[in-house]
């Protein structure tokens, strides 16, 4: 069993200091340094980092947008339970290649170039599955608006990590955990849509309910369109490592508030860091190899759980606990609000002190305790058991929330250098979005044939991570993971000169 890995305390003091407004960059590991330490005040990294969690709720936001409506739909369009099953997971196949492919671009073209293209997915997706005439084109409109989040979350992880300092508030490991409460914002603000679309449209237009819903994610996606360019820049240690530092020079003066001049330094031999496909092996080498499968296990089972429960929570609350429309969105809404998103707060609060380690265990253990009070509910038979069932249901986001649900993309983003960043969140994200199509294709069919019951195998997921977390004890907040790019890089020049 591996031991939880600490941060030297050179390292804490180094990314505590203020970073200077005046200095000079030699190599990218001065320009990774300058970062670690923490951006100036009045810098704009911190509306970078908006705008990365803007995508984030982007990507949130579209794949619960169509949880409420599924049954309208199903309903409007003649669908089988297998039908559901497949336009309820089109989204998260999209997100499979969409994340295979943007975490190779976003190492290999850049972080900006990336994100600057993505949105076109969400804004043309939205507008068609609104709008979609049969399932067949709902299904194609969400599996292009997957390939958009796909592309999206491994460039938006980049950012939050590339522009944030190593240790102390706001490190970067409070920065990538902020996806979490970002992610729960945009589920409660679907939510808030539905139940005010609910109040006003006329009865006889209840179809247009989720149509207007889906519709409703372009609105967001121009909003970050036409403010990003504007804000957002390349990541400046992504562009270092391509051997650009005059272009990392002016990003650092323009996002991170820093004058710098470059002054090269010839005896240092540096490679540019290109991505190429064949890093995806790296992440299985002795370096890397106990952190991927931690990651992945973390993501995947927390991914499997949390989409079976929250994309099946109307379900859930209309079926099995036999409540009407109304109390349907409100109860939704209010376990968002009071449960989700207070736990992502407090994953993001914790982070830098607490750990993400700790966190996720204590969350899976309550997610566990939570599923199998469910199971043993089963259909409550009175409102004291209704209540009862609700708030396992609350305790189970809230568990989601400061654990696993924050420090997934935590493991999956601080794992890796940045070198590798892009290439390590696709990989994962390709993992968690297969769990997530099972979960959303398998839900409906399993919820049918099993009931209640289905909270037993949702059990397993939490399980099965929590024992991995038990077996590998790594710990990401506060550890400078972008100083491994350069330890290799001069271990390699020690040995070409001798």
């Amino acid at each position: 069993m591996s031991t939880i890995a600490i941060p030297t305390h050179g390292q804490d003091a180094a990314a505590a200091e203020a970073p200077p407004r005046n200095t000079v960059i030699r190599s990218a590991q001065d320009v990774a340094r300058i970062v670690s330490t923490g951006a100036a005040q009045g810098s704009k990294a911190r509306i970078v980092i908006a705008i990365a969690l803007g995508g984030v709720f982007l990507d949130a936001y579209d794949l619960t947008s169509l949880a409420y409506g599924i049954k309208d739909i199903a309903r409007q369009f003649s669908l089988s339970p297998v039908q559901v099953g497949f336009v309820s997971s089109a989204i998260t196949f999209g997100a499979i290649l969409g994340a295979l492919f943007g975490g190779y671009l976003t190492d290999r073209i850049g972080r900006y170039r990336v994100f600057m293209a993505d949105m076109l997915f969400f804004v043309v997706a939205a507008i068609a599955a609104g709008l979609a005439p049969n399932a067949w084109v709902l299904g194609g409109a969400r599996f292009l608006m997957g390939f958009g989040v796909g592309l999206d979350l491994p460039v938006a992880m980049a950012f939050l990590a590339e522009f944030s300092r190593v240790a102390g508030k706001g490190n970067k490991a409070a920065s990538v955990a902020a996806w979490c409460p970002a992610w729960y914002a945009a589920t409660s603000t679907c939510y808030l849509l539905i139940l005010g679309l609910y109040a006003i449209l006329p009865a006889h237009h209840s179809d247009w309910l989720w149509r207007l819903t889906l519709a409703f994610g372009a609105v967001p996606a121009l909003v970050i369109i036409l403010v990003r360019s504007r804000y957002i820049s390349e990541s400046p240690v992504w562009a270092a490592n391509q051997g650009d530092l005059e272009r990392a020079a002016q990003i650092l003066k323009r996002s991170y508030g820093v004058d710098v001049a470059v002054e090269r330094d010839e005896t240092v031999r540096e490679r540019p860091r290109s991505a190429s496909w064949r890093n995806y092996a790296v992440l299985f080498n002795r370096n890397y190899r106990r952190r991927t499968i931690l990651a992945a296990t973390i993501g995947a089972a927390s991914s499997f759980g949390y989409n079976a429960i929250i994309f099946g929570l109307p379900v859930i609350i209309a079926s099995f606990l036999k409540q009407g429309p109304l109390t349907t969105i409100i109860a939704s809404l209010t376990l968002n609000l009071l449960f989700a998103c207070v736990g992502g707060i407090i994953g993001v609060r914790t982070a830098p002190t607490v750990g993400a380690w700790k966190m996720t265990v204590l969350g899976h253990a309550l997610q566990v305790t939570a599923l199998v009070g469910l199971a043993l509910i089963g259909h409550p038979a009175n409102g004291l058991f209704v209540a009862l069932a609700i708030l396992l249901l609350g305790g189970y986001l809230f568990g989601q929330g400061f654990g696993p649900g924050s420090h997934s993309m935590t493991y999956a983003t601080l794992s890796y250098p940045t070198s590798l960043r892009g290439i390590g969140v696709g990989f994962n994200q390709t993992l968690v979005r297969s769990a997530s199509t099972v979960s959303l294709f398998l839900f409906p069919i399993l919820a049918a044939a099993l009931g209640t019951k289905v909270f037993w195998v949702i059990a397993i997921a939490p399980l099965t991570s929590l024992l991995v977390l038990l077996a590998i004890r790594w710990e990401p907040s506060g550890y400078d993971i972008d100083s491994e790019d350069y330890a290799t890089a001069s271990a390699s020049e020690r040995v070409l000169s001798q």
